[in-house]
């Protein structure tokens, strides 16, 4: 990390004002755009509207502590870097940080050449690798399926019926695939009946009402594939 700027978006969470203060004033040397929160509630929020790439995220915020926060996000966000600060070296708050994919986890007080250090792993993952886990699909405007818990967000969870679930997790499960109408028939109700083909464009209709605009394609006379 030296004197250029750096295309990345980036939110501070700290609930002393004075070291926000100071660290916001520090990164606005590198960053076009900082932003920062006081408590882990703000921090959800900005974070759904801003999209940054990169959180720094102190583990004792109120309202919704580091920890907290970030097993939020990574509910349908595995992507975003985060760099974790906390004043405990208590190995119970590092047990409960496994799994949140930090670049780097930094003990209180945390020195600008510390910060320096870890930012440039961040800067260092994001050129090299596109962290996209298998456990989740991106689909249009920001939609994430996933694949373990078949769940849909747009910044928050998006309710689907059983059915919906079925059907959506279906149609992921090869992107590449039209499935007929009889696949899917069987998929959701475990029986082959040509009745079945109404309520299917039932919960197809509705399904599509709840996804992006032409995310689920309907091949004539084939049956229907996810179009991401």
């Amino acid at each position: 990390m030296n004197d250029e700027s750096y295309p990345y978006d980036i939110l501070f969470i700290e609930d002393e004002k004075a070291i926000r203060d100071n660290y916001v004033e520090f990164l606005k040397r590198y960053f076009k755009n900082v932003y920062e929160a006081e408590d882990g509630e703000v921090a959800y929020q900005v974070y759904k509207e801003k999209k940054p790439d990169i959180l720094i995220v102190d583990i004792n915020i109120p309202k919704l502590n580091g920890i907290e926060l970030l097993k939020k996000i990574r509910k349908s966000d595995h992507k975003t870097k985060a760099i974790m600060l906390t004043a405990h070296s208590d190995t119970s708050y590092l047990l409960d940080a496994v799994g949140l994919k930090l670049t780097k986890y930094l003990i209180k007080p945390v020195t600008r050449a510390q910060l320096k250090e870890a930012l440039n792993l961040v800067f260092e993952e994001l050129r090299e690798y596109d962290i996209l886990p298998k456990k989740t699909l991106v689909l249009k405007d920001g939609f994430v399926w996933n694949y373990e818990t078949r769940e849909l967000f747009n910044k928050e969870e998006i309710i689907l019926t059983d059915k919906e679930k079925k059907l959506l997790s279906l149609l992921v499960s090869n992107i590449n695939k039209t499935f007929s109408y009889e696949d899917i028939i069987y998929e959701l109700w475990e029986i082959l009946n040509d009745d079945k083909i109404v309520p299917l464009k039932t919960i197809i209709k509705n399904l599509r009402k709840k996804l992006p605009n032409g995310s689920i394609k309907n091949v004539f006379g084939v049956g229907y594939k996810i179009n991401i």
